[in-house]
């Protein structure tokens, strides 16, 4: 089917969790042709959306109509080790008729296999190339690449089968730089029908147009994402402006009901003092009594409808307006002296593997690494420390020199390629792994944050996940220090296995900071992973209001940007200073 025919329409969808949960109700959608960004807070259903679409999920309610075939790209990309990178492209069987045929078999059957498709290796190695894996065999193992080279392998797989619609959730999760550039340009010359779940800004500017899903419903907005940002910008000034119109309207129809009761008040007193002097004749007075009471019941009826109705605008007028809540915390306890030394690198060996399955979860982002170093000069204080290990380093090239020292309240941008070991470099400094030499000392309280947030229990509350990092703390102090995190009253009490991503980063996030003793340094591994642009925005505030020492390791170069980094560190086999022009000169188009 030729790209411009092939659309998406939904009608009267509905879909609910076996729980009882809702998603949609009597949801409508329709999806042509270009490039769509699907935008929403977490929970929204974004991509919960995609999977009914790609028919991972059945609809309880409604149809999915889909003209074109689908290609689907789910957050995370699972591949079995041993699998070629021939069979995830789906190409294993062409190739393998016609390896026969090349060979001299001219059985029927190895002609029917191959078909038309005589180029598949020639196309196949172009799709690999265009995503910058033109370094990996068809011949390779999945256990051979690394989780990032994984996402973009599937993506391949994509393009090779040249579908009328594409489906991409967050494709850039866990993705470096280098890998981003592939895959927006892929994105920029996509022809067909394309919706992308995205929270990355530079992807989201490659984009025709903006589907907003907010409350089961869509909104449509022009452009890409920084004019889909204007324009809301412009309606929430609108409907802000509104609500105080609305505001002053309801205030104005209070004091005109309670002015006209006093009226009719006054009214009834002369009455009352009129017959009680009888002026007029008895018959007159009642005629009078009954005609005031009348006109005052229709004033208070009129009054008090009107004022109803400038409630029921205000009303409106503040649905109108986003919930934008913030978080907004105080963390003096995590002030660091300018002077104040923070962590020591000397000599360290990184010990790669860690655990991380080879080619699986796209997340493991440290798989089949290369080795890296980094050192300084040697401090007293608490770390990791470890000597060469007999064997361990047979065949690697150690490369020393680099010397790494943090003092005071310094926000380092630790980057790198995927599978350059920033993962494991965190996970070295947090004591989770022994180097294979050298040791890395941290001289003030530490606190890490991986990024699959294991950090808390699922079977327990929200409360009581933050009470056991802060088990001197009161019941009633934690839950007040929740409430700054956005949560309060029923929210906390939320097994930390029912949150959705965004929440459960927040509160993993509240766990760490509100921890005792007070994190002095605190390491974060990708934090912006499968969160919404709303909870991206809360994650800045809340490290706005953080005085320690802080390590980021992220591909996001707007968000690493926007939280005042200080310091940028490249590891590419060793760690050196860098800068954040040449990080965006090097690796962004």
């Amino acid at each position: 089917m030729s790209a411009s025919l092939a659309h998406i329409t939904c009608t009267a969808l509905s879909f609910g969790w076996p729980d009882g949960t809702s998603v949609f109700d009597g949801f409508q959608l329709a999806v042509g042709p270009g490039r769509t960004g699907l935008v929403g807070l977490n929970g929204s259903g974004k991509s919960t959306l995609l999977k009914l679409i790609a028919g991972e999920l059945t609809p309880t309610g409604g149809t999915i109509a889909v003209s074109g075939d689908i290609g689907y790209l789910p957050q995370t990309v699972v591949f079995d080790t041993w699998v070629r990178v021939d069979e995830a492209l789906g190409i294993a069987a062409t190739r393998t008729a016609l390896h026969a045929i090349e060979a001299g078999d001219p059985s029927e059957e190895h002609f029917t296999a191959v078909g038309d498709d005589w180029d598949v290796e020639e196309r196949s190695r172009a799709a690999l190339d265009q995503l910058g894996l033109g370094h990996i065999g068809l011949d390779r193992t999945i256990g051979e690449m690394s989780g990032g080279e994984c996402v973009l392998l599937r993506l391949a797989a994509l393009l090779l089968a040249r579908p009328g619609v594409l489906l991409l959730d967050e494709p850039t999760n866990n993705l470096d730089l280098h890998a981003r550039r592939r895959l927006y340009a892929a994105v920029a010359s996509w022809s067909g029908v394309l919706v992308v779940v995205s929270h990355d800004r530079e992807l989201l500017e490659r984009v025709d147009q903006i589907a907003d899903l907010r409350d089961g419903e869509v909104r449509w907005y022009g452009g890409t994402y920084s004019a889909y940002e204007e324009t809301l910008a412009r309606e929430q000034e609108a409907a802000e402006r509104m609500v105080r119109v609305a505001e002053a309207d309801v205030q104005r129809q209070k004091r005109e009901l309670a002015d006209n009761r006093l009226a009719l008040a006054k009214r009834a007193r002369y009455g009352q003092k009129m017959s009680d002097n009888k002026r007029e004749p008895r018959i007159v007075m009642g005629l009078r009594k009954r005609a005031a009471e009348e006109s005052a019941g229709k004033q208070r009826v009129l009054h008090t409808e009107r004022l109803a109705e400038a409630k029921e605008r205000l009303d409106e007028a503040v649905e109108a307006v986003r919930d934008d809540d913030e978080v907004r915390i105080d963390l003096p306890h995590t002030r660091v002296h300018p002077g104040r030394s923070v962590l020591s690198l000397r000599d360290v060996r990184l010990r790669y593997g860690g655990g991380a399955r080879a080619g699986g979860d796209s997340g493991a982002e440290d798989e089949a690494e290369p080795e890296a170093t980094a050192g300084t000069k040697p401090e007293s204080g608490a770390g990791a420390k470890a000597g060469a290990e007999p064997g361990a380093e047979a065949g690697a090239e150690a490369r020393t020199g680099a010397r790494l020292e943090i003092h005071g309240p310094e926000r380092i941008a630790l980057v790198g390629r995927n599978g350059a070991g920033k993962t494991t470099l965190l996970r070295t400094l947090a004591g989770e792994l022994e180097p294979l030499s050298g040791e890395a000392l941290t001289h003030v309280p530490l606190r890490f944050l991986p990024q699959r947030l294991d950090v808390l229990d699922d079977k327990l509350s929200v409360v009581e996940n933050v009470a056991r990092f802060a088990p001197a703390a009161t019941n009633n102090a934690i839950r007040a220090r929740l409430a700054r995190f956005l949560f309060r009253g029923a929210r906390a009490e939320q097994p930390a296995g029912t949150l959705s991503g965004g929440e459960r980063f927040r509160a993993s996030l509240a766990a760490l900071l509100l921890a005792e003793p007070a994190p002095m340094l605190l390491m974060l591994d990708e934090p912006t992973n499968n969160l919404d642009m709303a909870s991206v925005r809360r994650l800045t505030a809340a490290l706005e209001s953080y005085e320690g020492a802080l390590i980021v390791a992220s591909h996001d170069l707007p968000f690493l940007e926007s939280i005042g980094i200080t310091r940028w560190l490249l590891l590419d086999g060793e760690l050196r200073d860098t800068t954040a022009e040449e990080v965006r000169e090097t690796h962004l188009p």
